[in-house]
């Protein structure tokens, strides 16, 4: 069944739902009240989002997406400007700015982070999402 929940100005993150990693981040990660509130989305359950996402030809085993104000971010760009708009409260939201706040750290930074939740995902046997492959 899909989420018909309609897409507003909130800050929108779609993630692995099955993924350690990507819980923990979306577990800590907190963003400013004045932005509008952040709205996690599973990307292993079917939503109208990751319809958009797939039909814009993003493969969500390979970045992360966020959708703010209209506009997709996909990868290091999305964690960037998630950082962006991030609270700076708490100890894990203060590193995730050091690291990620500027173009270039995202950039550097962001294709370990997915290294490490490939393999983490390959050592407890969890499968791809696939979202590209639904769609050929």
């Amino acid at each position: 069944m899909k989420n018909t929940n309609s897409i507003t100005e909130d800050v929108w993150l779609v993630y692995d739902g099955e993924c350690p990693v990507c819980n923990i981040y979306c577990k800590y990660i907190r963003i400013r009240d004045a932005v509008g509130a952040l709205r996690l989305v599973d990307a292993r359950h079917p939503s109208n989002l990751l319809d958009e996402i797939t039909k814009a030809g993003l493969d969500i085993d390979k970045g992360m997406v966020l959708k703010f104000k209209g506009a997709i971010y996909y990868g290091s760009d999305a964690i960037h400007m998630l950082t962006l708009l991030s609270s700076p409260s708490g100890v894990f939201n203060r590193i995730n700015f050091s690291v990620f706040s500027t173009s270039f750290g995202a950039r550097i930074f962001y294709p370990i982070c997915k290294v490490f939740r490939n393999v983490l995902l390959k050592l407890l046997g969890i499968k791809y999402i696939g979202n590209l492959k639904q769609v050929r």
